[in-house]
């Protein structure tokens, strides 16, 4: 059940992360919107309506997801660069899941909304500096401070988790997701 669960590993922030791994980060994060739906291309709405495992969100509820995250993400982000105390955005994942928008609009907004704010983010943490990196804020869920470091982990292991739903859901192998 763990793997169905995390098939890429659960989320394990390490205590700091060197600009040579944040950079490898931003790589990644800069080719999530293409890497993300190459496994979406030409899905049918029957294939857009399969789980991972039973009782789990849809593909097109995954896609939707990550997408609605990715954008808290940012402005979490933001805020967090903003505010001087930022207390850390939470939602009710599973509700989200189950408005109409993710339960039934096209996958195809998502993938594009994910295409628009991508660059965006990464541009924006292109020029942060480690010191500002280094603020860090509390994590109500988790019950933990997070650097911003941790954080930009935590929002592209986000999208790495979720491929790995998508790719167990579509009979696939989920890629591994390791800082080099």
């Amino acid at each position: 059940m763990e793997h169905l669960l995390y098939p890429i590993g659960r989320f394990q922030p390490q205590p700091d992360y060197t600009m040579a791994e944040i950079n490898f980060l931003i790589n990644f994060m800069e080719q999530a919107p293409t890497k993300f739906a190459q496994p979406l291309i030409n899905l049918s709405e029957a294939d857009c309506e399969k789980t991972y495992r039973p009782g789990s969100w849809t593909i097109r509820q995954l896609v939707h997801h990550v997408a609605d995250i990715h954008l808290l993400n940012f402005l979490r982000l933001k805020k967090a660069l903003t505010e001087e105390n930022f207390v850390y955005t939470t939602i009710l994942m599973d509700d989200w899941a189950r408005t109409p928008d993710a339960a039934q609009a096209p996958i195809q907004d998502s993938l594009a909304m994910l295409s628009a704010i991508t660059p965006r983010f990464v541009f924006l943490v292109k020029t942060l500096y480690e010191s500002t990196l280094s603020k860090s804020f509390y994590h109500p869920v988790r019950k933990i401070y997070l650097s911003l470091k941790q954080f930009f982990y935590m929002a592209t292991w986000h999208i790495a988790h979720h491929q790995g739903h998508i790719a167990l859901a579509l009979g696939l192998e989920p890629q591994s997701f390791r800082l080099k």
